[in-house]
């Protein structure tokens, strides 16, 4: 398989160019972008049906959770917090869907920021609903060192210490059931999760790999679907 089908979540929200200001299926062109710089092609699956997710993983050599918005505390058990931001409901239904769906088919997986957070949901944790300094002002990335877990799945692709793009204000609270913490930011934050004992290639950053220069999470995962090595 020389280019494997990357799905991309994505979400709704009114939106606007030329003369149209029309609900639309949004995601940074920075996630597809380095699907496509990794090797792979590059597929946005907007909210649908969380009964049809299963159907729409099958077709897929790899998924991607994207980035966004708060998961609504409910999903954790949690009341929400003032700083809390509004949830988008029909998208924490429909990438909880495609997580679990993706873990059962055992297809690789990678989450983003949220896309960390909502693996940790799915698999029983909870969140730190606010933290400070993860973040730089309304819609700038800040810049932050993180430090791999040797002899994990993460460490495989990033050996050493690197400095990242971070954009959150959440965080994980208790590890859902069988997640491997993988990689820490300097004040203890968990900044990466694996699933060593899933049935496939299952990882999750906090940080937001499409807003950077390195491509080499991406390049696990589509190794990882196509069913290589990186780069081979």
């Amino acid at each position: 398989m020389s280019q494997p089908l990357i799905g991309i979540s994505t979400y709704q929200q009114e939106a606007s160019w030329g003369v149209w200001t029309l609900p639309a299926a949004l995601v940074p062109t920075g996630y597809p972008r380095l699907v496509q710089r990794s090797g792979g092609l590059a597929a946005l699956l907007p909210p649908g049906d969380p009964a049809t997710a299963a159907a729409a993983v099958a077709r897929l050599d790899g998924l991607v959770i994207a980035g966004g918005a708060d998961v609504q505390p409910a999903r954790y058990g949690a009341e929400p917090d003032p700083r809390t931001g509004p949830p988008s409901l029909d998208r924490d239904a429909w990438e909880l869907a495609l997580i679990e769906a993706a873990l059962a088919a055992g297809k690789p997986l990678l989450g983003i920021c949220r896309g960390l957070q909502l693996l940790n949901v799915a698999l029983g944790g909870t969140l730190v609903q606010h933290l400070d300094g993860h973040a730089g002002p309304p819609g700038v990335f800040d810049k932050h060192e993180i430090t791999p877990v040797p002899g994990t799945l993460l460490a495989r692709a990033l050996p050493e210490p690197v400095s990242v793009p971070t954009y959150h204000h959440q965080a994980v609270d208790r590890l859902g059931r069988g997640l491997l913490v993988s990689a820490h930011a300097a004040d203890g934050t968990v900044e990466a999760l694996e699933l060593p004992d899933g049935p496939g290639f299952a990882l999750a950053v906090q940080w937001h790999p499409e807003a950077g220069d390195d491509p080499r999470v991406m390049d696990a995962l589509v190794a990882a679907a196509r069913g290589t090595s990186p780069r081979e």
